[in-house]
């Protein structure tokens, strides 16, 4: 088996150079209107927006920086099949302008264009990040009516492009029953809040590193990946940034895409991806024990389960787990700048032992 991972130099705003219906699912997190790290990324595309923000017109910098990302948005509708998914992680600003606090809702701007376009919205997640103490607070303290709710929490907007997508070949099946996820799994990243990713770099990234590019966890974007693709499918990430949805697509067995407009970016998510084949082999290997460990506990509080994958040998809870296969990389090779081949093995890299827990393989 064998996928293809490249990142490259453009402009979310422009992506001609994919071709139109090309793509299954779009993971990404946009740069933030009204968070201040970003604003020179908007108004280095428009010097209205400097203008307003110099004085003082919250309102009217907000809008356009929204019609920079419907142009993204209108890019990303123009590649994406239909049936495909849209996953879009954003926050809402709260800022202070001319002494004037509010709130200004990025997502419902973005949720809007895309209702607009004729999609289908489906249940959004609350990613609670808990990036703030316990003690802080914004406006008048304990007096009121002028403090402020503590903001600590993200959207990840999920949207469908038509109708719900088919699998009509025996191939299509096969890889739809081999990209399943475990049932502990899904009772987990099928919930409407996640609370237990935080906003760290899982090891791909510096603090720095990630506090300038604004990069989401892998965690993230590995489950939206599993959750709303199959294998080969090809995955896009029009603002990549430093590449961590693609290596998410690489660890998942899925075709990644990356566009970025900042060249040091991209060279940088150059490297992560070069370096990331070891880190996405234990990726998976902690996962295949993590689901070890819950079967252990399940067999010990409810006795013996139904079902056996044929892959690994070991109980799954259903018989849609059968086929699963998490498939580990023997190979990463860069056929030129920025693209890369990836191989697969087609056996299983790891096998777990029911009684002991021991790895071997």
């Amino acid at each position: 088996m064998q996928t293809t991972i490249s990142i490259s130099q453009g402009s979310a705003l422009d992506m001609a150079r994919i071709p139109t219906r090309s793509v299954d699912l779009i993971v990404t997190s946009p740069p933030y209107p009204m968070i201040g790290m970003w604003d020179e990324v908007f108004a280095g595309q428009d010097q209205r927006i400097r203008e307003h923000l110099d004085l003082k017109r919250g309102r009217e910098a907000y809008a356009l920086m929204h019609k920079l990302l419907d142009r993204a948005w209108g890019e990303c509708d123009r590649v994406l099949r239909p049936g495909g998914i849209v996953c879009i992680n954003i926050g809402d600003a709260t800022r202070t302008i001319d002494k004037d606090f509010k709130l200004y809702s990025n997502h419902s701007r973005v949720l809007r264009f895309f209702l607009d376009q004729g999609y289908a919205a489906l249940p959004d997640i609350l990613w609670r990040k808990q990036t703030n103490a316990p003690n802080k607070f914004m406006g008048s303290g304990m007096l009121p009516v002028g403090a402020y709710v503590t903001f600590e929490h993200e959207y990840i907007l999920i949207l469908r492009k038509g109708k719900r997508r088919e699998f009509l070949s025996e191939s299509e099946k096969g890889l739809r029953r081999e990209s399943a996820f475990f049932w502990e799994e899904r009772n987990v990243w099928f919930s409407d809040i996640w609370q237990d990713i935080k906003g760290t770099s899982q090891g791909l990234l510096d603090r720095k590193t990630r506090d300038r590019s604004g990069a989401f966890p892998f965690e993230l974007a590995y489950r939206l990946i599993c959750m709303f693709s199959v294998k080969g499918d090809r995955v896009l990430d029009p603002f990549a940034g430093t590449g961590t949805t693609l290596v998410a697509a690489l660890a998942s067995a899925r075709t990644g895409l990356g566009v970025e407009s900042d060249p040091q970016l991209v060279e940088l998510g150059q490297e992560v991806i070069k370096e990331s084949p070891r880190f996405a082999k234990t990726y998976i290997r902690n996962r295949l024990q993590k689901h070890h460990e819950f079967v252990a506990r399940r067999i010990q509080e409810k006795g013996p389960l139904k079902h056996t994958n044929i892959h690994y040998g070991f109980p799954v809870m259903t018989a849609q787990e059968r086929e699963l296969l998490l498939n580990e990389i023997t190979k990463l090779h860069q056929e030129e700048k920025g693209r890369f081949s990836i191989s697969y093995d087609r056996e299983p890299g790891v096998c777990l032992s029911e009684e002991t827990g021991d790895r071997s393989g």
